[in-house]
């Protein structure tokens, strides 16, 4: 027998007479703006996330409405999962859904945690029951790991609300459940099954027909025509700027390494914060000077701190996971990280010289 779904009533600021209150951007893009704060309604105060797209260009609106009209059907009709969050309130504009403390996974980087995986599928098994397909689920920052350890599902905007288990909706779902095994692959590939290393090696004919000409059309029209770029949860000028600032910084004299990060600032813009390797004759004003001669004409970082060593993994490479929470002064989400006695080390030495000192932009709407 076919599996029908029943859609329920769509919620409205309207009908749920409530209020949010801003605390923190979280993102800006050419679609919308993500705030972080708390809605308040009859019900209490509960932390809360709004996408707000009322100030995007007029051309780009309608696209701005209907994801959000598209991510609160999904999250209406996930709602009950335990990998969701609830949609709290849903007016031309904006759309609120609640707030989960937690990482996104390129941050969080569970190595050998199949736990965590174990409970990633149990949450895709959980919205597929519900004719939900994610569709967006090869992005990292989609996946949440959750403060308590649990795996949450985040940003349905291009989540499909099919009304029959159909062949496209089992298509679909195949391939949300492949993007998840290729994150599994990457943190975790020795809880691998056969079965998952089987459907790994298969795409699906839509995904190999979308690969071969739907993503070129889709990136010259993102990329070129609307300027947007996925940047991971970065703001775009770390994604622009940000390399071309740190090359400059590595390369003055007493410096050994330089790495940028961004984080929001009054206003609702980012800011960028520079964690600079150097020895001890190197100073703040020479490299902001340097700066400014090597690269006339750009925003230098917001904050510049000289550290004797940053944190590294065992290639090598800089922890940056733990060097964005730094800049954002979200500390105590440090815990949710794994580190060696090194990295710790190295770490505190930075956390107690630190910048920047507040991660909120208080603002009540």
């Amino acid at each position: 027998m076919t599996r029908r779904f029943t859609d329920p009533p769509m919620p409205t600021a309207r009908t749920s007479g409530g209020r949010f209150e801003l605390d923190t951007v979280l993102k800006r893009d050419i679609f919308s703006t993500i705030e972080r704060g708390i809605w308040h309604d009859a019900q209490g105060a509960h932390p809360a996330v709004r996408r707000h797209y009322a100030g995007v260009k007029w051309w780009v609106k309608p696209l701005a409405r209907h994801f959000a009209r598209r991510e609160a059907r999904a999250l209406r009709r996930a709602n009950g999962s335990g990998h969701t969050v609830p949609v709290f309130a849903l007016e031309e504009g904006w759309l609120v859904r609640g707030f989960v403390d937690g990482l996104p996974l390129q941050i969080a980087r569970p190595v050998g945690n199949a736990q965590w995986f174990a409970a990633a599928r149990e949450g895709l098994r959980a919205i597929h029951r519900r004719g939900i397909a994610h569709n967006d689920l090869a992005k990292p920052q989609n996946w949440l790991y959750a403060a308590d350890g649990g795996a949450v599902l985040m940003d349905f905007q291009l989540a499909v609300c099919f009304s029959r288990r159909s062949k496209l909706f089992r298509i679909a779902a195949y391939e949300d459940i492949r993007h998840l095994l290729k994150h599994k692959r990457s943190f975790c590939p020795e809880a691998l099954t056969a079965r998952e290393k089987k459907i790994l090696s298969r795409k699906s004919l839509i995904n190999r027909v979308w690969m071969a000409s739907g993503k070129k059309v889709y990136n010259f029209v993102t990329r070129k025509l609307l300027n947007y770029h996925d940047t991971e949860g970065r703001g775009p000028r770390a994604m622009e700027e940000g390399p071309r600032l740190a090359a400059a910084l590595a390369s003055a004299p007493g410096v050994r390494d330089a790495h940028i990060c961004d984080f929001p600032t009054p206003g609702g813009s980012f800011g960028l914060y520079a964690f600079v390797e150097a020895g001890p004759d190197v100073t703040e004003p020479a490299l902001r000077a340097r700066l400014a001669s090597a690269l006339p004409g750009h925003a230098p970082p917001e904050h510049i701190q000289l550290v004797a060593e940053l944190p590294r993994d065992a290639d090598g490479e800089v922890r940056d996971d733990l060097l964005r929470l730094v800049a954002l002064n979200q500390l105590d989400q440090m815990d949710q990280l794994p580190r060696t006695p090194a990295q710790q080390a190295a770490l505190d030495a930075i956390i107690r010289e630190r910048k920047n000192l507040s991660d909120r932009v208080r603002r009540g709407i």
